[in-house]
């Protein structure tokens, strides 16, 4: 048995703050797992047809929280994977529910200031438009930090390599692992 087998046998849900690195390090470790990715943000689009900042625009957030509680409990249901989750979406108490049931929950937490730098640069993220990206990741840390705390496990990244952070995932899901065995 390789050391990555105990960690195949859930799927592994990231979660944290947006610009933390949740798709881009859930690529990366689900090719060092050999396990499919599954991105919820890009699945809320495919289902929708359209784009998360027109969802927001259109039906508004309390509607594409529906949806993408909807696309991450059919997610949930099939075979073990890495998990890119929205940043919201560990609010969610059923989604957050679910994942608890059906998954390995990875917190990925970031300075904010780093954040703020990397979520400045894209135009993309409908809850920093034409705002001020460190005064929103502050505000949304001080309401979902207590939240996000309640993932299995909480991984502490800096300004790092992706693959680093990726290795730290894998150590702390494995020490969580055999802390945890049945």
């Amino acid at each position: 048995m390789d050391r990555y087998e105990p960690l195949r046998r859930r799927t592994i849900a990231l979660v944290g703050l947006m610009g933390v690195g949740k798709s881009s390090v859930g690529r990366r470790l689900a090719s060092a797992l050999h396990l499919p990715f599954r991105d919820a943000d890009a699945e809320v689009e495919a289902a929708a047809g359209r784009s998360i900042s027109d969802i927001f625009a259109e039906l508004g957030e309390p509607a594409f929280r529906e949806g993408e509680r909807r696309v991450i409990s059919r997610l949930l249901e099939m075979p073990p994977h890495v998990l890119a989750t929205g940043g919201g979406a560990f609010m969610n108490e059923e989604t957050r529910n679910l994942i608890k049931e059906k998954a390995l929950s990875v917190w990925l937490k970031t300075d904010l200031d780093v954040l703020a730098r990397r979520v400045g640069r894209k135009n993309t993220r409908p809850l920093i438009a034409g705002k001020e990206p460190l005064e929103v990741l502050k505000a949304q840390a001080e309401v979902r930090y207590p939240i996000y705390a309640q993932a299995d496990v909480v991984v502490e990244t800096g300004d790092t390599p992706h693959h680093q952070t990726v290795e730290q995932v894998i150590e702390a899901l494995s020490a969580y692992l055999a802390e945890h065995a049945e």
